[in-house]
């Protein structure tokens, strides 16, 4: 089992300990052979302990939000209640101040009434739902930059039982299986330690039989799911990418190798498994890297096992990008609108992607390669 850790201190280069590790966009990183790496001892994620935790005045009051409680007692984790449900504020001197008193804080409170009205989410799923907004990780790339309103405090839903529940309002019976997303604004294999929720939720779902749930995670922990009653309804997948892009982008999280690891152990307990591989990114010898994560995939999951993968390239919004350069204002991660379209939503927004001529080559590239391994069949969709 991880050891719990305090939540590090952010450099302002990059976060947790890759901040000795500038990329390079100009040279090709070294990739290391299948056999090299597959002698490595992974370096699984160390679990979150946050500085500061609160609970609303609500939130006590929940069933799962007490079994939150005592999993903190368990663990020797304060925690503070709160006569109201109002959080303190914890702006600091600067953005950066903010942001690091922030991804140092868990809140544990109620959902809100519109989280019970649930939205559509293509290509993932029919619908999406949530446990938790916010993450513990510092990937430098952060999709919920700049969509999640505020400080990006980790906040958990004490109200789950309410949550879950609600979900049978949008199961359509006799229309097949309806599919739900649980992590579109959190890890929730990352904070499953301190909250439970991951476990009472895939517990729930095996007892749907017109039910499926979906989620995704950069940790490794997953030995708490391995002898859960999930009847199959559940596809637990792995957010994969490149070396060259999970070791110095995705500060916080487990390794490659770590990630492997659990996907191959999900797989040994009878669960549908996934990989997400995003964000893809065509930098110096992408082919060569993201061939060693495919074939040592390949090697993890064996035959038998159900799996699919999901493609997702960069693309980034302005307004993320101003929220990322503040977060980590000496990052190296590629976010010049030279070179990108712009891709407009229904709204009049717009986020940029890569070229047509690129985003062509890289599916080409993919469906290729996959397909060679595991069939162009497991690929649910390409974005």
């Amino acid at each position: 089992m991880n050891q719990l850790h305090d939540a590090p201190h952010v450099s302002a280069q990059l976060p947790l300990d890759h901040a000795e590790e500038p990329i390079s966009q100009s040279v090709a990183p070294p990739v290391a052979t299948f056999t090299q790496r597959a002698n490595t001892i992974g370096r699984p994620a160390k679990l979150w302990k946050p500085k500061h935790v609160y609970f609303t005045a609500a939130a006590w009051e929940e069933e799962h939000g007490r079994r939150i409680a005592e999993r903190l007692d368990q663990l020797g984790v304060n925690y503070e209640r709160l006569s109201k449900n109002r959080l303190p504020r914890l702006k600091g001197n600067t953005v950066r101040e903010t942001y690091q008193k922030s991804k140092n804080t868990l809140a544990i409170v109620n959902a809100p009434p519109s989280a019970m009205r649930l939205t559509p989410i293509p290509p993932s799923a029919d619908w999406q739902f949530h446990l938790a907004k916010g993450c513990p990780a510092h990937c430098q790339y952060c999709y919920l930059a700049g969509s999640l309103p505020g400080a990006p405090i980790t906040r958990v839903y004490g109200n789950l039982e309410q949550i879950l529940e609600n979900n049978v309002n949008y199961i359509q019976p006799g229309e097949g299986t309806t599919s739900f997303e649980a992590s579109c604004y959190t890890d929730p294999l990352g904070l499953e330690h301190l909250t439970g929720s991951l476990s009472r939720t895939i517990e729930w779902f095996g007892t749907q039989p017109q039910a499926t749930l979906r989620w995704v995670t950069k940790y490794d922990d997953v030995t708490p799911l391995l002898g859960l009653t999930h009847n199959g309804h559940t596809r637990s997948r792995i957010s994969l990418n490149a070396e060259w892009v999970t070791r110095r982008l995705e500060g916080g999280t487990a390794d490659l190798t770590a990630r492997i690891e659990a996907l191959r152990r999900l797989c040994g307990a009878g669960y549908k498994v996934g990989i997400v591989l995003a964000p893809i990114m065509p930098f110096p010898g992408w082919q060569e890297s993201y061939v060693e994560v495919l074939d040592r995939t390949q090697e993890a999951v064996g035959e038998g096992c159900d799996v699919t993968f999901e493609l997702i390239t960069h693309r980034f919004t302005p307004g993320s990008k101003q929220v990322l350069l503040d977060w980590y204002p000496n990052t190296k991660l590629d976010l010049s609108e030279e070179g990108r379209r712009k891709k407009f939503n229904k709204f009049g927004g717009h986020k940029f992607v890569y070229q047509k001529e690129q985003l062509g080559e890289l599916k080409e590239w993919m469906y290729r390669e996959i397909g060679a391994r595991f069939g162009e069949e497991t690929i649910l969709y390409f974005t």
